[in-house]
């Protein structure tokens, strides 16, 4: 038993000795900073895939004023606030507008603005592929020889990128209000 009381005490110290020593440790705080090694590996960086987004109306772009033609006014259908309206359209196709600020003697569409709505400018007398109830003309204001229909000075919308469409209804710019032009206005 003396063995016990005197070894016992002493194997223990060993072991705990054994075990600090075994596991690294040191009576004081040491930090270590690990040391990391990298290697280049070539990797092919994947091309993104479009996403497909929903379709907002389309931004107005400002746009060159198209260079004055004889004008020919058809005529097409457009959805305006979920009704298939018939609207009055450029040779391309397009819808025209008319801006209520504008006047039968003046025009609030010029500089910036016809960057965005272009005018309708006519070399000569306008005409129509189809009968209309009221008559076109020409006014010549700081755009140049304006077609106007009704006393409506007449304009495309940079919004609108072809036939069939009507971005530009109701959007309030330029001291008024655009709205498409109908046969009957």
């Amino acid at each position: 038993m003396r063995f016990l009381k005197y070894h016992f005490p002493v194997a223990i110290i060993i072991l705990i000795a054994v075990i600090v020593a075994g596991c690294g440790g040191t009576t004081g705080t040491t930090t270590q900073t690990p040391t990391a090694t990298t290697t280049s590996v070539p990797t092919a960086v994947p091309t993104p895939s479009p996403t497909p987004s929903p379709t907002p109306s389309p931004t107005p772009q400002p746009t060159a004023t198209p260079a004055p033609v004889n004008a020919l006014i058809h005529t097409g259908q457009v959805t305006v606030n979920g009704t298939v309206e018939t609207v009055l359209t450029n040779a391309a196709g397009k819808t025209l507008y008319y801006l209520t600020s504008d006047t039968p003697t003046s025009t609030a569409c010029t500089g910036q603005c016809i960057s965005f709505w272009p005018p309708l400018l006519a070399t000569g007398a306008p005409t129509s592929a189809t009968p209309l109830p009221h008559q076109l003309s020409v006014f010549a204001d700081a755009n140049g020889q304006q077609v106007e229909y009704d006393g409506h000075l007449l304009y495309a919308f940079s919004g609108d990128s072809g036939a069939g469409q009507a971005h530009g209804e109701g959007i309030v710019s330029f001291g008024g209000t655009w709205h498409v032009v109908t046969p009957n206005l």
